[in-house]
């Protein structure tokens, strides 16, 4: 997606094209760390068995992620429009020069930021279900987190796509949605952004893809590395909720900024 065409961003044939290529970014992620144990410790509070820093309080997957994130935001990472970063006030200036982006969002989009609820849903939700085998495993730490940082990236990446999704149907129908916001009506706007039969859809799709995707064809016994119904679970009781999340703490802000 070209993010310096607003007509094209702005549209939401585009953006669901969009979101159909992060489902299999997000499944492929979602196997590769079901090659691994659940491994509570990379997630423990200040795990007594790492040395983080004294200065940090934290998991050793929110110091993981954190320095990463440091080092992307010097790479113009989070100048995206797409990008939304999990420790926004840990950000560095990037080396490289910035990018002309024209205006696609509100002015207050940075801040509709829910990376720490996905986080929490990722560790106490998907985990579980993602993972076969349940227990710690301090070998693979630094893999197993090195996993979880791009299953949150991406994760992070389709859930906040709302706010494109929001800002489309907003333009679509300004009357309504102004009519809308104006009398705070949270669940007309919940109707409104709401397309059951394209939800229906993506479950749809998602299962064809875990039956595809989910089983190694050179493995005669057939094992699964993903479960098609727990990705559906995932996207069904978590992902596309928190979407809807998204789209609606945008969209109730949108006279903030008329332009």
């Amino acid at each position: 997606m070209d993010f310096t065409k607003p007509e094209t961003v702005l549209n939401l044939q585009n953006i669901r094209d969009e979101l159909i290529k992060m489902e299999d970014s997000i499944i492929f992620k979602f196997i590769e760390r079901s090659h691994f144990s659940t491994c509570y410790g990379v997630y423990q509070i200040d795990n007594p068995h790492l040395t983080l820093g004294s200065d940090f309080h934290g998991s050793f997957l929110d110091w993981a992620l954190m320095h990463l994130e440091i080092t992307h935001s010097e790479l113009r990472r989070f100048e995206s429009p797409d990008q939304t970063p999990f420790f926004p006030d840990k950000l560095k200036r990037s080396i490289l020069p910035s990018i002309n982006y024209p205006k696609l969002l509100a002015n207050y989009s940075n801040e509709v930021n829910y990376n720490d609820k996905i986080k929490r849903t990722y560790i106490d939700k998907m985990v579980p279900l993602i993972s076969k085998i349940d227990k710690d495993d301090p070998n693979n730490y630094g893999s197993i987190a090195s996993c979880d940082i791009e299953c949150l990236q991406s994760l992070s990446r389709r859930i906040h796509f709302g706010k494109f999704v929001a800002e489309a149907k907003y333009q679509s129908n300004k009357p309504l949605y102004n009519t809308l916001i104006e009398n705070k009506d949270v669940q007309g706007i919940m109707r409104e952004i709401t397309n059951s039969a394209v939800e229906a859809k993506i479950l749809e799709r998602l299962t064809t893809k875990a039956e595809v995707y989910g089983v190694d064809p050179t493995n005669s016994e057939g094992e699964r590395r993903i479960t098609p119904e727990y990705l559906v679970k995932i996207y069904k009781e978590f992902v596309i909720p928190i979407t809807k999340e998204v789209e609606v703490e945008y969209l109730l802000r949108r006279l903030e900024d008329p332009n």
